[in-house]
């Protein structure tokens, strides 16, 4: 990006309210904006690059209050762009729909549990008190959802919730002990 000394009075008169500087700063700085989401987005669609800026820009319009006056704005414009260019890498790999028929004969089937998990599981449920073990079992192992498992032992929702923690939390702790 080019360091031209005047993007950072540019900017610090559009925070004082020059909108004239405002407009011309962000003229200044959209060709290395460009470039730069060029460069790192090369593995997007370029048809998305120019969406990209555009965010850039918003972004740059709504959080320019956050750069320091006095300090560089290159870094702080690259960290925008940086994160705006993650944005939509993120977006691209958020939505992915395969027809699952393709994949079908390939597909692991479903194992069975064996019998050393369920017994290691009894003996660490056996090592916890009686309603944090029933927890355990009734929301992490059968499924059961805070509400149903915490009214059959007469919690709320949100105490299941801080029992069930607390319960995993020992669990984890014991599991720990029998690994070493």
């Amino acid at each position: 990006m080019d360091k031209d000394p005047s993007w950072e009075s540019l900017l610090a008169r559009a925070n004082a309210g020059d909108g004239a500087a405002f407009a011309r700063f962000l003229t200044e700085i959209s060709p290395s904006l460009r470039a730069l989401i060029r460069a790192r987005g090369t593995a997007l669609p370029a048809h998305q690059h120019e969406d990209i800026l555009q965010e850039v820009l918003l972004a740059i319009h709504l959080k320019r209050g956050s750069w320091r006056q006095g300090s560089p704005v290159r870094p702080w414009l690259y960290a925008v762009a940086r994160y705006k260019i993650v944005d939509a890498f993120r977006r691209r790999n958020a939505a992915i729909h395969l027809p699952i028929d393709d994949y079908a004969d390939s597909l692991e089937q479903d194992m069975p549990d064996t019998p050393l998990a369920a017994r290691d599981a009894d003996r660490l449920l056996d090592q916890i008190d009686h309603r944090s073990a029933a927890l355990v079992r009734a929301i992490a192992l059968d499924g059961d959802s805070a509400e149903e498992a915490g009214g059959r032992l007469g919690l709320s929702a949100g105490a299941t919730r801080v029992a069930l923690h607390r319960a995993l939390k020992r669990l984890s702790q014991l599991a720990e002990r029998m690994n070493r």
